[in-house]
């Protein structure tokens, strides 16, 4: 019996290359037998090849164009029939010969070619080992018997979706084929992209190979698609298609430089899937390959293989006469025909079989192993391991050695299952082949970066990988400074986005009308930041920061306080300090003329008293000065209040007095035991007392603290003092009121009375000018913030203080300094009367 391995056409474009093995695998068979290991003893004698049988009849050139180039599904179904027929005869079903019945068969590299004869061969249990395309849908009896070289498709729809999302591409458009693998591609892997995101600018058909009468209807279906193109925004393009799809690409962006039609389409980015590669044409000799610059693909995980190059140098289609396939591919590459050859075009040249595969174009030969002729190499591996696995454990049981050869035994294909599915093995390039529980290729993928040249030759580099059992945020490995961009990026990554970054500053709104990753940039509103691009809500600053004038990130607020060192810090306590300066000098004056009349006769005790409140009252404001300290927090409000407590009710004793004095001048007055000293001083205690008594309250139950104001001020924190209760503060300010309302009443009600020994005139004055002050205060205060605030209430304590000052003080000080004559007691009661 003669073991018989079957092969799907490998005019794929890795073809040529796979070709080679395909149309004689008896080199590889041959090198296991004499190494000893593969333990057959009839070497296969016998290989079919499915387009075979379209390639030696006779028919009219168009029509081997269209059956063997490109995969025709009616030949197809022919040769996959013939396959289950007696050698030479075409009976379907009826096989006589025993010795011709097929094991396995190769197929591939696209779904055109595989789906038809999956039926038919399934019947039989016969493995089918396809490469060149992900799963075509099947049933379940179909699928024990089906073995794909390829890794399961949902590994490469994943590494799709990481690559776009680890370039930032969320605004692309895609293609694919009007076939079943492509509407369910559509149906259940597109769905998953808004998921992550990416929306869509197109989702259309890819433009399929058409021949004889279609060729108008393509020609016109390939205009269509390239005006869509060059309507397109999405910089990223996706093509989900099959070998053949490369063709179609080429020819469409050729096409379009052929009629001068305006495209956008070089400065793209095409992302391919592992199905798509070049097929074995020759007039793919002449096309233009710009398109191609730039793109990205993936491709199954492949190695060298020693002495492939050197196996492909020994071709001769004139010394291997037995391969028709090779002599076909020799004629279509070289543009030659052999002596009798069956093809009826002339060339204007013969084909020698001396012929250098190496000065072929890349484009319609490689001397590398692709992708696909890899998986062509593995599947021919698999089958004769998994023989070897059989034909090992028959022999246990019923082979015998007889004279050096093993004696084959008869085998079934379904016989061969159990080994396909349980075998894994190392190849000749280290690499271990096995499959899943599925009947897929444990394997990973590789991300291919497309580089051409003007002399239209190509160089594919190995810009990334796909693995399949990393982790999830490990499957996509990519070395983006070895990817050469299109031109018109400059080497720049490339942005495929509905519409620009919303840079930092803005944040996103969703574009009505629009898809979902479609958004219009509106600024952050006042007080908030965006620091990243594409941030949907922009955010607050912390409290103690505050947005740059870009709004682009946050700028640490300034501590504001008023200081001793800055311009106006200086200017008040130059302020207080020449007030404290004045007033110690009025002090010492009236000091050194106690005894004179106009000194005793505006009470000495309250005058003294009076002054020293005015002197304190200066150097209180120093308090407001400098850095806010828990204790100078706690005094300065407190020391203020008592302080110009005293002062004030110092003047409504002596403005009462006043009012007394000259009531106890009538006869038999009452009034006059309270006139002098026994009234003035419980004024002053009782009055101090109250403001002291409120002040101890404050203190005790909410005293005041240092605090960060990080609201006021946009740029600046103000560093104050709280004032604890601000309840208790204004209870201090409306007593002080209190007091200095009384007194201005009572001395308003007093300006009458004989000047001599009256002081109500000048302290009505003082305390209209108090008054004005600090009414004036508390607009001026409430208005301010940070070091303004605290220097508003500092004037308003120097200004009241140097009202009261020159106001009552200064006419004497004038009277005593510069007219002495009017000091004396008898200008006094001369001027009483």
């Amino acid at each position: 019996m003669v073991l018989v391995v079957l092969c799907l056409p490998a005019v794929a474009r890795s073809a040529p290359a796979a070709s080679c093995i395909i149309s004689d695998p008896l080199p590889i068979l041959h090198k296991f037998h004499q190494s000893g290991d593969l333990l057959i003893v009839g070497i296969i004698s016998q290989i079919y090849v499915f387009f075979s049988q379209a390639t030696f009849e006779k028919r009219p050139s168009s029509e081997l164009y269209d059956d063997v180039l490109h995969f025709h599904q009616r030949w197809t179904i022919h040769a996959s029939l013939e396959l289950l027929s007696t050698k030479n005869r075409f009976i379907p079903n009826y096989k006589c010969d025993t010795l011709n019945n097929p094991l396995a068969v190769i197929g591939g590299p696209d779904s055109d070619v595989s789906l038809p004869i999956t039926m038919n061969l399934c019947i039989y249990k016969i493995p089918q080992l396809i490469y060149g395309c992900t799963q075509i849908m099947k049933n379940d009896m179909e699928a024990d018997f089906l073995y794909w070289m390829f890794p399961k498709g949902t590994l490469q729809n994943e590494g799709i979706l990481k690559l776009l999302l680890h370039f930032g591409w969320t605004w692309i458009g895609v293609f694919y084929l009007p076939n079943d693998n492509g509407e369910r591609f559509v149906q259940d892997t597109l769905h998953m992209f808004p998921e992550r995101d990416i929306c869509f600018d197109f989702i259309e058909t890819f433009t399929t190979l058409a021949f004889s009468s279609d060729i108008y209807q393509t020609v016109e279906e390939i205009r269509t698609k390239m005006k869509a193109l060059s309507e397109s925004t999405a910089n990223a393009l996706l093509i989900y298609g099959e070998i053949q799809s490369m063709l179609v690409f080429i020819l469409m962006h050729n096409f379009a430089d052929l009629v001068n039609m305006p495209i956008k389409t070089r400065g793209k980015v095409w992302i391919m899937i592992a199905q798509m590669d070049f097929t074995s044409l020759q007039f793919q000799r002449s096309v233009d390959l710009h398109s191609l610059h730039g793109a990205l693909s993936f491709a199954l995980h492949s190695q060298e293989v020693l002495g492939f190059r050197q196996f492909l140098q020994m071709r001769n289609p004139t010394s291997e006469k037995d391969d028709g396939f090779l002599r076909v591919f020799w004629e279509d590459a070289f543009n030659c025909l052999f002596p009798n050859s069956i093809a009826d075009e002339k060339a204007e040249e013969i084909c020698t079989g001396e012929e250098m595969l190496e000065t072929l174009p890349g484009s319609v030969f490689e001397m590398s192993m692709t992708s696909h002729s890899y998986s062509v190499y593995n599947a021919v591996y698999t089958v004769a391991y998994a023989l070897r696995a059989m034909q090992s454990a028959k022999s246990n049981l019923r082979g015998r050695v007889d004279a050096g050869s093993l004696k084959i035994l008869y085998h079934l294909p379904w016989q061969l299952h159990h080994f396909l599915r349980s075998g894994s093995f190392n190849n000749s390039a280290g690499e271990k082949v096995s499959f899943d529980e599925n009947g897929e290729l444990v394997a990973g993928l590789d991300i291919i970066n497309w580089v051409t040249f003007p002399n239209q030759s190509f160089h594919r580099v190995r810009v990334g990988k796909i693995e399949p059992d990393c982790p999830t945020r490990q499957v996509l490995t990519i070395h983006e400074d070895d990817i050469q961009w299109p031109s018109r990026f400059n080497q720049a990554r490339p942005l495929s986005l509905c519409n620009d970054h919303c840079h930092p500053g803005y944040s996103r709104t969703k574009a009505e009308g629009k898809p979902f990753c479609c958004y219009d940039c509106l600024p952050c509103p006042e007080g908030k930041i965006s620091n990243r691009k594409d941030m949907d809500n922009c955010i607050p600053c912390a409290e103690d920061h505050y947005p740059s004038n870009g709004q682009d990130f946050c700028i640490p607020k300034a501590i504001n306080f008023l200081t001793h060192e800055e311009p106006l810090g200086i200017s008040m306590d130059i302020f207080a300090l020449s007030f404290a300066f004045i007033t110690a000098f009025v002090l010492r004056i009236f000091l050194k003329h106690k005894d004179t009349p106009i000194v005793k006769a505006n009470n000495r005790s309250l005058t003294y008293t009076l002054l020293i409140s005015l002197l304190l009252s200066s150097l209180c404001a120093l308090l407001f000065i400098g850095k806010p300290e828990r204790i100078t927090c706690l005094l300065r409000q407190a020391a203020f209040a008592i302080i110009f407590s005293v002062a004030v009710s110092c003047i409504l004793a002596k403005t009462t007095i006043v009012i007394l004095a000259f009531m106890a001048t009538k006869p038999e007055s009452s009034m006059r035991k309270w006139v002098g000293k026994r009234l003035a001083y419980p004024i002053v205690l009782c009055c101090s007392l109250i403001q002291t008594t409120i002040c101890t309250v404050w203190l005790a139950t909410s005293p005041p603290f240092p605090d960060f104001d990080m609201t006021s001020m946009a740029t600046e924190m103000i560093l104050e003092c709280n004032e604890g209760s601000t309840a208790m503060f204004y209870s201090v300010l409306s007593f002080l009121g209190f007091l200095a309302t009384v007194s201005f009443i009572l001395a308003f009600l007093a300006r009458k009375l004989p000047d001599s020994f009256n002081e109500a005139k000048f302290i009505t004055f003082s305390m209209l000018v108090f008054c004005s002050v600090w009414l004036s205060f508390l607009p001026a205060y409430l208005s301010t913030r940070g070091k303004y605030m605290v220097a508003v209430e500092i004037f308003s304590i120097l200004a009241s203080s140097a009202g009261l000052l020159s106001c009552i003080f200064f006419p004497k000080c004038f009277v005593i300094l510069l007219r002495p004559d009017l000091n004396q007691r008898k200008e006094l009661i001369r001027r009483r009367k």
